[in-house]
């Protein structure tokens, strides 16, 4: 007797239960985009010589870049700006969510374009980094080659979504990237040309 309110109480049993699944919800893509931020920042410094070792057995060439405190200070401060970046800009996108109507529709489809190439600029990111190349060069590296980043986004999106195989996802994630560079010639077309 219990179990089924009377009057309108059920209405608030209802709204109850929405709210705790989504709450659930919204703990679950917390977790997901926290793990991924806080993984890579902690981790990126690893990543940059993850990426060197990789591109040096796949060349044949010793690597050059000497590991220092310095070093780790940069590439944990250029993570940090990334993340900052991302953070902010899916917070601008999640006011799209208040617009009636198609507000939903368009957030998931523009967050979901943004995590992809999110994902591309920052695990190829490294590789980037430790060759001096900065952002605009990342651009022009994906410009001539959206499917391929597009897939490589997704790929490793669907791999984070995986419980316990998220743990290996960054590591995997920076070894896919090298492979892609260096696959793909290691080079950075000029600017104004398409690769």
């Amino acid at each position: 007797e219990q179990l089924i309110p009377t009057g309108d109480a059920w209405y608030w049993l209802i709204a109850y239960y929405l709210l705790w699944v989504v709450a659930a919800l919204l703990t679950a893509v917390l977790v997901f985009f926290s793990f991924t931020v806080v993984g890579n920042l902690i981790a990126s410094p690893f990543n940059e010589l993850l990426s060197e070792k990789v591109e040096a057995l796949l060349s044949g060439r010793a690597s050059s870049v000497r590991f220092s405190l310095a070093e780790a200070w940069r590439i944990f401060r250029d993570e940090a700006r990334k993340m900052a970046l991302f953070v902010l800009a899916m917070g601008l996108l999640f006011l799209l969510n208040f617009i009636p109507g198609f507000g939903t529709l368009i957030y998931s489809v523009l967050s979901f374009a943004l995590t992809v190439f999110f994902l591309f600029i920052e695990y190829t990111g490294y590789v980037f980094g430790r060759k001096g190349m900065g952002f605009s060069d990342q651009r022009r590296f994906l410009r001539g080659r959206r499917f391929l980043g597009f897939g490589f986004g997704v790929g490793v999106l669907i791999l984070l979504a995986i419980p316990f195989l998220q743990f290996f996802t960054i590591p995997f994630g920076v070894v896919g990237a090298t492979l892609l560079w260096c696959e793909q010639g290691g080079t950075v077309p000029a600017e104004g040309k398409q690769a």
